[in-house]
């Protein structure tokens, strides 16, 4: 049976057995049987990490230890509220770094200014509005009317589900509702590139 450790770009943790390229951290979520309690987050650090790292190997879901959680691609994570973490994904990091806010800055400042634009006092994700025609890509959205939301190419729309990608849409124009948190948002339009499957990186989107 899957575990409750996949992630969606709307923040939600579900139990799914499609596999994701990246994994993250926010505090343990579980209890010793392994279901997740009401708590979504611990601490705001959420870090995306490598999904091997220097043959390191955990039990996933240990009792008291951090609950692993799972994207499938890092414009996912991004969406979620996560950024690149500083020792596993150094190079990544430092990117990001550098591209957030337009200066570097300390990641316990980044990780401030990114909890307070991706949760809301009720404890759902945020997102805000902007025109679609604005949005760099890496970005995700959701439209009206479409239940899955949409990862946003140079020159396309993916819609997104926990296996994949679906059959892209032309980007179009108009207000959207975005995802990804702005911060988030200013490092992807400062140059950041998120990576992604190989079923949406035909964009030059990926590094």
């Amino acid at each position: 049976m899957p575990r409750p450790n996949r992630v969606t770009p709307e923040g939600t943790i579900l139990a799914d057995p499609a596999r994701g390229l990246f994994m993250g951290n926010r505090g343990c979520l579980h209890d010793a049987a392994g279901r997740l309690g009401p708590a979504r987050w611990r601490h705001p650090h959420w870090i995306i990490c490598l999904t091997a790292f220097k043959g390191r190997r955990r039990p996933l879901m240990a009792p008291g230890r951090y609950t692993e959680l799972f994207f499938l691609d890092e414009a996912v994570a991004l969406a979620a509220g996560h950024r690149p973490c500083a020792e596993c994904r150094r190079a990544a990091y430092l990117a990001f770094r550098a591209a957030f806010a337009g200066q570097p800055l300390p990641a316990p400042e980044i990780d401030r200014i990114l909890h307070a634009t991706r949760i809301g006092r009720d404890g759902r994700q945020m997102t805000h509005v902007a025109p679609l025609d604005t949005l760099p890509a890496g970005s995700f959205i959701r439209l009206p009317g479409d239940a899955a939301p949409f990862l946003v190419t140079d020159t396309a729309l993916h819609p997104w589900s926990m296996a994949g990608y679906g059959a892209p849409r032309p980007r179009g124009t108009g207000p959207v509702t975005v995802l990804t948190p702005a911060p988030s948002v200013a490092a992807l339009r400062h140059g950041y590139r998120p990576v992604l499957p190989p079923t949406a990186a035909g964009d030059g989107l990926s590094r």
